[in-house]
């Protein structure tokens, strides 16, 4: 071939492009150049194999993903309760002692309940016996104790959960509220005020370590000026106070607290000590410490002399294992004084901060330690995790399910499974893949803008959903 023949030239270029866009195809990223931003390139895309996340044992197949979302009713109570859908009954040990095999909680629309060997407080069995101990008259309270982020603050969902609960199964009252809260000013089922002055030692201080932390996350130190005042509202089974208790550690020597115009002293020497306070009737009342300087406080408990109990322990931006910094002491003091016969974990928002990543191990080794030292603790309570919600992300100008959702979701059904907890798919029942995005979008918005969390209306929804998945458990037991 003479110097003079250019014909190579153009299969040189279009080989050349050729190999640029497959090297960009293994970089996988978008990149901006003088102001243009220019969006993934993938030539190879019909020929890779879809990735499949670690931890994903259970990933459904395509068929099984929603594919046109069924926004339940508005309500808790939209659905009667005698007219639950089942997807069959309640698990039960057979009668040869063995236990049922459990369901694909991929696909499973209820709770689903797990059982190992030893565990007395398989599933739900131990909530589900307290709750019909309650209706039929054996017993005047059930506990719930409801941890989770900012998915519920400002009791979200479980001022919902908490009335629908009521309302079947009696009860009153908010539960336990802090001495203050971030989220005063926009909760609506407790008119809730402090002073400033406050000392507040939480999960997040820099000497987190060296207190004792409150179940809330928090633990709360006053000055001779600090006061806190509650007030009910206008909403059923939340406008009149009976029974008030103040929660509080071992206090200084001679300390002492001023409700209204009484003077209370404090004499309790336990890790948390419950003291009824003289306060009844709708009319807010005030608590001062004057005379309780350095004294460490933890809240106050407002509930029904009998029914449910249902306190809401919300901590904004935590992935749960912060759960690990409440020392076991003041756990056991606190189940002591006012026993839990269920604790619900509801979180995953936090743990989604890459919406892309698939591998959790870095969550599912602490959090397995911080539910083996929970489950230790409260031995005879009930479990319930929640499966994390959807979430979405923009991925190539569209908003999609994080593909983390799903390895989330297996690594926290596992961790019910191999403790014999209860475990409720809250993904599946908001809609499975892509429901997210028609909660936000959708003709009825339930959700934020930040493609994560629920609005009130959005909140009411889960709770209600949640409060079917609950009664079907308790109906089915009926049965049995």
């Amino acid at each position: 071939m003479g110097p003079g023949n250019k014909h190579p030239y153009p299969f040189l270029i279009v080989a050349g492009t050729l190999g640029c866009l497959i090297l960009l195809s293994f970089v996988q990223t978008s990149f901006s150049f003088s102001g243009l931003t220019f969006r993934k390139v993938d030539v190879l895309a019909e020929l890779r194999h879809a990735e499949t996340p670690k931890n994903n044992a259970h990933h459904p197949s395509k068929k099984s993903l929603a594919t046109k979302v069924q926004i339940p009713g508005d309500h808790p109570e939209d659905t009667p309760v005698d007219s639950i859908d089942t997807d069959g009954d309640q698990q039960q040990p057979g009668d040869n002692g063995s236990f049922p095999t459990p369901e694909d909680y991929t696909v499973h629309n209820g709770i689903i309940e797990y059982y190992v060997p030893g565990n007395p407080t398989n599933g739900l069995t131990h909530f589900i016996s307290a709750l019909h101990g309650l209706q039929s008259g054996n017993r005047k309270k059930v506990r719930i104790a409801y941890f989770g982020d900012s998915m519920i603050e400002g009791d979200l969902i479980t001022q919902d959960l908490r009335d629908s609960l009521q309302t079947f199964f009696g009860g009153s009252g908010v539960g336990f509220v802090p001495m203050m809260s971030i989220t005063a000013s926009f909760r609506t089922s407790i008119t809730q005020t402090a002073s400033k002055d406050w000392t507040d030692l939480h999960f997040k201080s820099d000497n987190s370590k060296d207190g004792m932390i409150g179940v809330s996350g928090h633990t709360f130190t006053p000055t001779p000026q600090s006061w806190a005042k509650y007030a009910p509202v206008k909403r059923r089974h939340l406008d009149n106070f009976e029974e008030v208790s103040l929660l509080y550690a071992a206090p200084k020597p001679a300390a002492e607290v001023q409700v209204e115009n009484t003077t209370v002293a404090l004499t309790g020497n336990e890790p948390v000590n419950m003291l009824p306070l003289p306060v009844s009737g709708n009319a807010p009342f005030t608590l001062k410490f004057g005379n309780a300087r350095s004294s460490v406080f933890y809240g106050v408990s407002i509930e029904g002399k009998e029914g449910v109990v249902l306190d809401n322990f919300s901590f904004r931006g935590i992935s749960g294992i912060e759960l690990g910094k409440l020392k076991s002491n003041m756990l056991k003091s606190l189940q002591a004084e006012r026993p839990y016969d269920l604790i619900v974990l509801h979180y995953g928002a936090n743990v989604l901060w890459k919406p892309d990543l698939t591998d959790y191990s870095w969550f599912e080794r602490p959090m397995k330690k911080v539910i083996d030292s929970l489950h230790h603790i409260f031995p005879n309570t009930s479990f319930l995790i929640i499966g994390t919600a959807d979430k979405a992300y923009k991925k190539d100008g569209e908003y999609v399910t994080a593909p983390g959702v799903q390895a989330l979701l297996d690594v926290q059904n596992n961790i019910a499974e191999e403790n014999g907890f209860a475990f409720y798919n809250l993904f599946r029942a908001m809609g499975g893949e892509g429901s997210m995005v028609n909660w936000v979008e959708g003709e009825t918005v339930l959700a934020n803008k930040d493609y994560t969390h629920f609005n009130a209306r959005g909140a009411s929804k889960i709770a209600g959903l949640l409060y079917k998945a609950i009664m079907n458990e308790f109906k089915m037991a009926e049965k049995h």
